[in-house]
């Protein structure tokens, strides 16, 4: 062992030096890093979280790319496509694509006794990943692909149009002439994302097909999921050369970008908490070293009078910071990590869901976030401690012995 590490450990156990201050100051700078790094953890892992939920439910409705008609200028009634098997062929063997599958949409008019509210029916057929709906149906069953008149409508317009799981309703389809259909309400569902919920009810893409007389070949375009979001717009780019220009490819930022805009203000928020954090904790640990030498400069020129150098005398006070980083960022982890757990498991903390699309706070916790935090957080602390380490350098052993 070298005398360094001797007596950075004596100089942490209070048996060198004055003693007086050197345990509360270094508790205290242990708790400071430990309440930093759980703090980041926690405003990572919301953040995340919030984002990953949200994104979800918002490609649930859309998929990650589409490929519709240029004619259908983004509006509920489309012009139908007929895909070759070549393109179907390219887009199934392209890596990043896990699913595709076909859709159709059409406004109408649901009208009840009493209620009447506008609607975009949704056809979907027996390929379509219903998984996502089948998670967040509140009653019923999703759509039966072998019953072509049954529908599925939210929450919010089955309390809107006091209407329940079994109930028939009628849909007008503003055409000339006009065209009504009655459907029965095969279940309800809730996803919590109201501009979409009182949107959208979905339906059998046969039904889609019968009113726009089109043939069972037609659609009103392709959704395509991938399998890496981060690969979303250098897929887009290749599925639109692969699709042509007679057809509109489109991902699903370009589809809602209000709301992924508003996500990607989240990431700001988090580097601006991770900027402050990181300052304080290492301020904290500055303003500790500097303590630890000022109340132990007696023994810094003694040890320079035996002949010790200014870097063995900073050694000793960077193994004194090494134990206070890392316990601080052991017990930050424990109780950063703890309350993620808690949270995603018990849902202590609810939200209003008209409001932030989620009824509790979503967390994602993520072995990559963690370590980039410790990391960052570790490197952060020593370049600040480089600062006033260089203190020890100014200390003369003549003048502080004579002082003392």
């Amino acid at each position: 062992m070298s005398y360094e590490i001797f007596i950075a450990k004596r100089l942490l156990s209070g048996k060198e030096g004055r003693g007086r201050l050197t345990n509360p100051v270094i508790r205290i700078a242990t708790a400071g890093i430990a309440l930093g790094v759980a703090v980041m953890l926690v405003a990572v892992m919301i953040v995340t979280g919030f984002r990953n939920e949200i994104s979800a439910k918002v490609m649930g409705f859309g998929a990650h790319i589409r490929i519709g008609n240029f004619d259908s200028n983004n509006s509920f009634e489309e012009s139908p496509i007929t895909p070759d098997t070549a393109l179907i062929r390219m887009i199934s063997d392209h890596p990043s694509v896990t699913h595709w599958q076909t859709y159709a949409t059409k406004a109408g008019i649901i009208k009840t006794k009493d209620e009447i509210s506008g609607v975009v029916l949704k056809g979907i057929g027996s390929d379509y990943q219903s998984g996502f709906f089948e998670a967040n149906m509140i009653s019923g069953t999703f759509i039966d692909p072998k019953e072509p008149n049954s529908v599925v409508i939210s929450q919010k317009s089955a309390n809107q149009l006091r209407l329940k799981t079994g109930d028939e309703m009628v849909v007008y389809f503003i055409e000339q002439p006009p065209r009504v259909r009655k459907l029965k309400i095969s279940g309800i569902y809730n996803t919590g994302l109201d501009e979409f919920d009182n949107l959208y009810a979905f339906c059998n893409i046969k039904l889609i097909r019968k009113l726009n007389n089109w043939n069972e070949n037609q659609s009103g375009g392709i959704e395509i999921l991938i399998n890496d979001l981060s690969k979303i717009e250098s897929a887009t780019d290749d599925i639109y050369h692969m699709a042509g220009y007679q057809y509109y490819t489109q991902n699903i930022r370009e589809q809602y970008p209000q709301i992924f805009h508003w996500l990607d203000l989240q990431n700001i928020n988090v580097i601006i908490i991770i900027t402050l954090i990181l300052l304080i904790a290492g301020v904290s640990m500055v303003s500790t070293l500097l303590i630890l030498i000022l109340e132990n400069t007696t023994l810094i020129g003694i040890m320079k009078s035996m002949g010790a150098t200014d870097i063995s005398m900073r050694k000793i006070f960077m193994y004194i910071a090494v134990p206070v980083i890392g316990t601080g960022l052991l017990a930050g982890n424990i109780l950063g990590i703890g309350l993620g757990f808690a949270q995603e498991y018990f849902g202590i903390i609810s939200l209003p869901e008209e409001s932030y699309y989620v009824s509790k706070v979503p967390v994602h916790i993520s072995i990559k976030h963690i370590l980039l935090l410790n990391a960052g957080t570790l490197i952060a602390c020593f370049l600040m401690l480089l600062g006033p380490s260089m203190v020890i350098s100014r200390i003369l052993p003549t003048k502080v012995i004579r002082f003392d």
